[in-house]
């Protein structure tokens, strides 16, 4: 299989692996225990919490382990509870683990106001400071969005924000690897990662914070993670995270060029191969190798399978069921026409790619737009 798909999931580092699987067959004590072998996985933990601190340039205390960007993000927003103003502001174009959470909190109080965005998906400043009201605890924005690739002001609505004293939380589960996150440069309060995104196993995730005071634990129990999070740890996975943060950052101007080049590549040739290619998302201003495309008069669904037939995996916005293709939310905000909207495809490049096998992409896709 020709893996286009990187966006959704990515490959294990091949070093990830060898590590985790070393740590589950030697490595069996709670890391809560004091004899050596607690101690042995304590300091895997530890050690990992520094990789991923120092990815994100922040520092180990400021880390508390997940099991992924989901977890993360409804840790940040459940917290509001105990907190005194719980109004939120959003935008229309978030991942479903922030909108849903937001709608179910309705029921328990958090108000909150989506503000929308512009043609390329990229959010007003100005509609930001529209939303704040004087009970406003929160925003929250993606760092870069999942469908279209657009990155978000985030420096500037952190700017905004604390000049109202409001918190900023960013889900940034898309963008490790693929460009620099420093939470000291960006501003933010709180940020979310998962580490099936940058090449790390699945069920792992962390929750970055400013303040822990400003937290509460989803997960009540043995008081484990600083008290913000109970559970024993699993340090296997962890462990992964933490290598796969370190070799994705090691490496991280390497890959964007990369990255950059397969989608250099890709774009020019399909232009060639269809000229009525429609890419959306803000050009200058997006995630590097994530490439979302409208083929009018082609539907999202067909091409998927026909790709699929042929050994390629890409994906699309849309959802996909019974036969039916319905638009996707993300392009729809963006004023997208329905139909331009289930012509769409999302091809995502990451490590496991070769400028030959995006030419062999190019092949597959050419008799089948030319149909």
């Amino acid at each position: 299989m020709y893996y286009f798909d990187h966006s959704a999931t990515t490959p294990v580092h091949p070093d990830v692996l060898d590590l985790m699987h070393s740590i589950q067959k030697d490595v069996y004590g709670n890391p809560s225990s004091v004899h050596s072998q607690g101690r042995k996985a304590r300091s895997l933990i530890e050690t990992a919490r520094k990789q991923v601190a120092k990815a994100i340039g922040a520092i180990p205390n400021q880390i508390i382990f997940t099991s992924g960007g989901t977890e993360a993000n409804n840790q940040v927003f459940w917290s509001l509870l105990n907190q005194k103003n719980t109004h939120v502001v959003s935008d229309t174009i978030e991942h479903p683990a922030v909108l849903k959470v937001l709608s179910e909190m309705k029921s328990h109080g958090i108000a909150y106001e989506l503000v929308k965005v512009n043609k390329n998906g990229r959010i007003s400043i100005a509609d930001i400071k529209s939303a704040i009201q004087d009970d406003t605890g929160l925003i929250s924005i993606m760092l870069a969005n999942n469908e279209i690739g657009t990155i978000q002001p985030i420096k500037e609505i952190v700017a905004l924000a604390h000049n109202n004293n409001i918190p900023v939380h960013s889900d940034a589960v898309q963008c490790l690897g693929k460009m620099r996150v420093d939470v000291n440069d960006l501003g933010v309060d709180y940020l979310s990662l998962s580490a099936h995104k940058f090449y790390g196993p699945k069920g792992i995730g962390i929750l970055y914070f400013n303040n822990k005071d400003s937290l509460s634990s989803l997960m009540i129990g043995g008081g484990q993670e600083i008290g913000l999070r109970a559970g024993t740890e699993n340090i296997a996975s962890i462990a992964g995270m933490g290598l796969a943060a370190e070799l994705v950052t090691n490496q991280l101007d390497h890959h964007i060029n990369e990255l950059k080049s397969f989608e250099a590549h890709f774009k020019s040739k399909l232009n060639t191969i269809f000229p009525n290619a429609i890419f959306n998302g803000d050009a200058n201003n997006k995630l590097p190798g994530l490439v979302c495309v409208s083929f009018p008069g082609y539907r999202s669904d067909i091409l998927m399978a026909k790709l699929d037939r042929a050994n390629f995996a890409v994906s699309s916005g849309s959802a996909c069921g019974s036969g039916n293709v319905k638009p996707s939310r993300v392009l729809s905000e963006m004023g997208i026409s329905d139909e331009t909207n289930i012509s769409t495809l999302r091809f995502s490049f990451g490590a496991s790619n070769t400028s030959e096998q995006v030419d062999l992409l190019l092949s597959e896709l050419k008799p089948i737009l030319a149909g």
